[in-house]
């Protein structure tokens, strides 16, 4: 609680959360819903068991993970995934908020990325949308709870302004969030509404794609019956 107030009173805060102008990156964000827990649940078991340390901060089995996902609340919390084109989840965030003992309200973030999407800043992405999200929704800092060695999230926060704190095998960063104001609002309701774009675009897409092979399928072996059958 202590380090969480000395972040309020020294951590510079962030004046711009980037909204529309990063979703060029073609970064499918989403809210996420009681609707996708299947698909969070495929895209959580298939984490190696160090990711899932590293996420979870102990070597979850496929049991803890899937009482972790029938335990997401939707409605307090908030659930964010990036989708591919096959329109699986290859990156989510959870960001779960809670009020102190200082009443500062604070957002704590998990975020987990499937080995064959890394490297191309949906980590990133991720914290700065539930930043955004959590900006608008009055919070005054964004927390990590991550362990020392998770490198990879602790660059995250670094890179985007928060202060780390080291505590022994663990660490917490901390960002100070801005009070909302049009512009952040706007921004949300902008990548909220280009993520749902996309991501009918991909679904329409899939579609057609299966009814052009239903089609060629029926057309080849309509194809190979008249053949059979010619004299």
């Amino acid at each position: 609680m202590c380090a969480i107030k000395t972040a309020l009173q020294d951590s510079p805060s962030v004046q711009t959360v980037r909204g529309p102008a990063r979703v060029a990156q073609f970064l499918n964000i989403r809210t996420l819903g009681p609707n996708h827990r299947a698909r969070l649940m495929r895209h959580l078991i298939a984490l190696e068991p160090q990711d899932r340390y590293l996420r979870f901060g102990y070597t979850a089995s496929d049991q803890q993970i899937a009482n972790y996902v029938e335990r997401l609340d939707f409605v307090n919390d908030a659930v964010f995934g990036v989708f591919n084109n096959r329109l699986e989840i290859v990156g989510m965030a959870h960001l779960a908020t809670y009020m102190d003992a200082d009443g500062s309200n604070v957002g704590d973030f998990g975020v987990s990325v499937s080995p064959s999407a890394r490297g191309k800043g949906i980590g990133g992405r991720l914290y700065e949308r539930a930043a955004l999200h959590a900006r608008n929704e009055g919070v005054d800092v964004l927390q990590i709870q991550a362990l020392a060695e998770n490198a990879a999230m602790l660059a995250i926060a670094r890179k985007r302004g928060a202060t780390v704190h080291r505590h022994g095998p663990e660490s917490e960063a901390y960002l100070k969030l801005p009070r909302p104001d049009l512009e952040s609002r706007l921004s949300e309701l902008l990548e909220e509404s280009w993520a749902n774009l996309q991501y009918g675009a991909k679904a329409h897409t899939r579609i057609f794609c299966g009814l052009i092979a239903g089609f060629q399928s029926l057309r080849k072996s309509a194809t190979s019956a008249t053949k059979a059958c010619s004299p």
